[in-house]
This record gives structure tokens, sequence and C-alpha cells, in this order.
């Protein structure tokens, strides 16, 4: 028979799962509305979450790259560069007036 509800334990492997895959989105969504009431009352689920996240990150820590931030920095510092050598802050755009031209009205 088709269980409607999944217990504590299943729910912990299913979002082992989904952590792993990248997908907690889906795995949220799949959620019951008594599910979800058990993933945060349960003491179980919390433990057991923080174990499969534990470990996930030994487990996969070889795979796991940090972003590289050399290409952000090096425009910062041309951004800060360039501010420096140029002492206007801005060009100020001369404001039209509201009142028609001369020559706008031949």
């Amino acid at each position: 028979m088709l269980e409607r509800y999944r217990e504590a334990h299943d729910l912990v492997i299913d979002y082992g799962e989904a952590l792993r895959e990248g997908s907690l989105p889906t795995f949220l969504k799949s959620l019951s509305r008594f599910e979800g009431r058990e993933v945060l009352t349960t003491p179980n689920f919390a433990n057991g979450a923080e174990m499969m996240r534990i470990l996930n990150s030994i487990a996969f820590a070889d795979e796991a790259t940090l972003p590289n931030l050399d290409i952000f920095l090096a425009r910062v510092h041309a951004r800060i560069a360039s501010r420096t050598r140029n002492p206007r802050t801005g060009r100020r755009v001369r404001a039209r007036p509201n009142v028609p031209d001369r020559r706008t009205q031949e």
C-alpha cells in the first residue's frame, strides 16, 4: 500500500538526496502540509538533516570549488584607479526649459 505521508527518517533520506543533487526547492515543494509540520517540529529530522549536511560536505569536499574572485577584484581596482585619475565625478546634463524655443514654434 502506498504511504500517504513519509516518516521522519524517509524525509531525511529524501532531504539528503535533494541536498546532493542541488534540488532543495523541489524537495520543499514536494512536502505535504503534514510533512512540513513534521519537518519543523521533529527534532529527529533536524538532527538527521544536520548529519546529512556534514556527511555531504565530507564526501564531496574534493569536488567543491570556491568561486574565483580575481576578475571581480581586477575590475573593482580598475574602476577605483579610473576615478582617482579623473577628478570629475560626473557630468551634469543641462536641464531643458519647459518653455518652447522660438525655433520649435516656427
